[in-house]
């Protein structure tokens, strides 16, 4: 099938579907946001969480999402971005409450934000995101992250589409708001396709997991919500020769960390020693300046506070109302990796 003659394929109306509906439909397919994931450039999820995902296989347990709130934001304010998007370009935003996929590769899936039509009677994507203050660099003079130019660009493929703009709002004005225009690029879509349909059809079709790829943390904390619990029962495991030299490697690692962390505690005491004297002479003064030898300092020193429950305390919440200490206080498990040369016998 030629390029610029095919249209999309409905997957499914989504506008009355429940989240988990929505989702079980999403893990028949690849969507925008995963290709970030296949490229090993998401800040969310690792390749094999990916793959377990995709395959319906629920975690033995739930790793804390410290990013949900991040992800919610951008699901409320996706009406507030599209509308400051139109304001800032004339452009009208419409939705289309449909899953898409492409005729001729049906594993690649899209569910997109809004549409827009530009002055040419062309459609083109509108993907909408919310990013916190700090962040705003990423958008400074013309850039936009890479993960969402993966995301848009497939849904491009998908839907067919020659152009689309992705928005982001990180603040409460105007100001606080970026957009960017991406013309669609065959030859990069082509590279898409390519990694999609291998991750697609060599590890879930067939079934087989994927070697690790991406942010270590991402893929330590897949292992900590799909491992099995420890079991000290089993006895000693032999690991295979083959890991000898990432053994040897992480202690080479860890003897130089040390060293550094060393080189830390050191700047750290020096650095207390100086802010002694500073301290003493602020005394009651939350702020004060300095002009001396042609620089000029501001110095402050105020105050915060923190809430914190102490161990003791607990225990005997634990103990006289044990109710309230059940249904506030839960217990995890965690597992340390320790590793140490043996002498040689």
């Amino acid at each position: 099938m030629p390029r610029g003659t095919y249209e999309p394929e409905v997957v499914v109306e989504t506008g009355n579907l429940t989240e988990e509906e929505w989702l079980d439909y999403r893990r028949g397919g690849i969507g925008g946001s995963d290709v970030s994931i296949i490229f090993g450039v998401s800040h969310f999820r690792c390749n094999r969480e990916l793959y377990y995902d995709k395959l319906g296989i629920k975690p033995l347990r739930d790793a804390e999402d410290e990013t949900w709130l991040q992800k919610e934001m951008g699901h409320v304010l996706e009406d507030l971005v599209a509308k400051v998007f139109s304001r800032k370009t004339g452009l009208k935003a419409f939705e289309v409450k449909k899953m898409f996929s492409h005729p001729l590769y049906p594993f690649m899936r899209a569910d997109v934000d809004r549409f827009v039509i530009d002055e040419n009677g062309r459609t083109g994507i509108l993907e909408c995101k919310t990013t916190n203050y700090q962040n705003k660099d990423a958008w400074a003079g013309e850039k936009y992250p890479y993960q969402y130019e993966l995301q848009i660009r497939h849904y491009m493929a998908v839907i067919n589409l020659d152009f689309a703009y992705i928005a982001c709002l990180w603040g409460n004005s105007e100001n606080d708001f970026a957009y960017r225009y991406v013309e669609r690029d065959l030859e990069f879509e082509d590279e898409i396709i390519e990694a999609e349909q291998y991750f697609w059809e060599e590890y879930i079709e067939k079934r087989v997991e994927p070697e690790f790829a991406g942010k270590p943390d991402l893929a330590l904390q897949c292992l900590k919500m799909y491992l099995e619990d420890a079991n000290p029962s089993l006895g000693k495991k032999t690991l295979p020769a083959s890991m000898g030299s990432d053994l040897a490697r992480y202690l080479e690692l860890k003897e130089e960390k040390s060293k550094l962390d060393a080189d830390v505690r050191r700047l750290d005491d020096e650095i207390k020693r100086i802010s002694i004297p500073i301290i003493e002479e602020m005394g009651a003064f939350t702020e004060s300046e300095l002009s001396a030898s042609g620089r000029k300092f501001l110095v402050t020193y105020k105050p915060r506070k923190s809430v914190r429950i102490l161990t003791k305390a607990l225990e005997k919440m634990a103990i006289h109302h044990r109710d309230v200490y059940d249904e506030y206080v839960s217990q995890t498990e965690s597992r340390t990796l320790s590793v140490k040369e043996l002498k040689a016998v």
